[in-house]
């Protein structure tokens, strides 16, 4: 099993991109995804998180307004659209799935994660 996190860079405050998770090697369609966020020497946090069917969303307030998650289950591929970035939404991103159920916010409920994209948005 892989998730392949790719997408971060360098951006100004305000402007966007977009990290895709990639998978392979499990049924993509049976799971849930997130995406959590860590800051230097600061605990991984919640960012989104997407229902495996693609029909329920989840953000945290921080990034609410400005962040979409979505799914494409053909290309077994969650994406983060991040616009309005702010210099605080600077971190390695991270993509975890998890199997059934619903979706969680905690970071040890997810099974297979990808290796992280970093983000840095500058002032």
């Amino acid at each position: 099993v892989q998730l392949q996190a790719s997408g971060g860079g360098l951006v100004q405050a305000g402007g966007s991109l977009r990290l895709s998770c990639a998978a392979s090697g499990l049924s993509f369609s049976r799971y849930n995804v997130a995406w959590f966020r860590q800051a230097p020497g600061e605990e991984r946090l919640f960012v989104a998180a997407i229902r495996w069917s693609g029909g329920n969303t989840y953000l945290a307030d921080s990034v609410k307004g400005r962040f979409t998650i979505s799914r494409d289950n053909v290309k077994d591929t969650v994406y983060l659209q991040m616009n309005s970035l702010k210099p605080e939404d600077t971190a390695v991103y991270y993509c975890a799935a998890r199997a059934g159920g619903s979706y969680s916010a905690g970071a040890e409920d997810y099974t297979y994660w990808g290796q992280g994209t970093e983000v840095t948005v500058s002032s």
